[in-house]
């Protein structure tokens, strides 16, 4: 197992010069990027041109990533690797040759569902789940071939439990936490995580104020000890970090990520209805410079270094190396 790596399995902040500047502070070697929401193909493609000119503009701080061994090359030139991923099927519309073609531009993970139902799967919003529908079932097939990971963070639980034993791959819960310790709408009941889990899959721990508990105020050994305990009902190599960290971003791009197109009305999203904007990220992870405050946290927990290791990076790495190629 890869040691000394740090890997955040979901951002989406408001991109600038002082953000990737405070990866490197925070020895961040790889982040997986949302680069879609609720954009059409097209729209998509744009998102894909705007970060190309990043790459151009700062490639002493960042690179694109498109294999674990990206990650390696990244560490070793001192830049933080960047792989992008869908919070929801939308880029490929209703048209399944598109999950190449976004494989092929640099996708690397794809939710079925942001939410609400989709033409895939059903969103933990929804009343009534009715599981992987059948397109979902070509589209998870058609991801196991070229590479795309099936993402299943804002799904409901019978569509996350059924698309873990559907894939021929693990699939991932990149950013989220138990339902045992937060019962919030997308944290994750038991039997789903192990579906997950047994199946190879993987957990990425959320840092999202309204899934923490006490929000906003939660205290770092309450999230580390969080995370111990899941290790010891899941096993660690299973878990890793997905902080969901939405740094710097205007309510008018946290409104788009909530609502989309779909609704007129203005969709605050879970437990936030008076707090239409963001929430404030707790005291003692800001940005990307306090990925340390976890690996200590961790530490003081009792677990070993071995385990902090694996979940601050080297099982994320390790499940990239398997997953993000084709099918032979």
């Amino acid at each position: 197992m890869k040691n000394s790596l740090r890997i955040d399995c979901l951002q989406y902040a408001n991109w600038s010069e002082k953000v990737f500047r405070q990866m490197r502070q925070g020895r961040v070697d790889a982040v997986h990027v949302t680069i879609a929401y609720h954009e059409t193909f097209r729209e998509t493609v744009l998102n894909f041109e705007k970060w190309n000119r990043w790459f151009e503009r700062f490639p002493d701080l960042i690179m694109k990533g498109l294999t674990a061994s990206d990650i390696d090359r990244a560490q070793q030139t001192d830049r933080t690797a960047i792989f992008f991923g869908f919070q929801n099927p939308s880029p490929i519309e209703d048209d399944i040759g598109l999950v190449e073609i976004v494989h092929t531009l640099g996708a690397r993970f794809m939710q079925l569902t942001y939410n609400n139902q989709s033409l895939l799967a059903t969103g933990c919003y929804e009343n009534e789940d009715t599981g992987i529908t059948r397109m979902g079932r070509q589209v998870i097939r058609e991801m196991n071939r070229v590479g795309l990971v099936v993402d299943m963070s804002h799904s409901a639980d019978r569509s996350t439990i059924e698309a873990a034993d559907l894939s021929q791959r693990p699939i991932a819960i990149t950013h989220a936490n138990p339902h045992e310790w937060v019962p919030a709408l997308r944290n994750k009941k038991d039997d789903v995580i192990r579906a997950v889990t047994s199946n190879g899959g993987m957990l990425g721990f959320s840092l999202y104020p309204h899934h923490l508990k006490d929000k906003s105020d939660c205290t770092l050994e309450s999230f580390c000890e969080m995370v111990a305990r899941t290790a010891d009902r899941f096993g660690t190599e299973h878990l890793g970090i997905g902080s969901d960290l939405c740094q710097d971003q205007p309510d008018s791009v946290v409104e788009w990520m909530r609502t989309g197109r779909w609704s007129k009305d203005i969709d605050y999203g879970e437990g936030s209805a008076s707090a239409p904007g963001f929430p404030d990220m707790p005291a003692w992870f800001r940005d990307n410079r306090d990925f340390g405050n976890i690996e200590k946290g961790l530490r003081d927990v009792g677990m070993s270094e071995d385990e902090v290791a694996g979940i601050m990076g080297g099982n994320w790495y390790r499940f990239f190396a398997d997953n993000f190629g084709g099918q032979r």
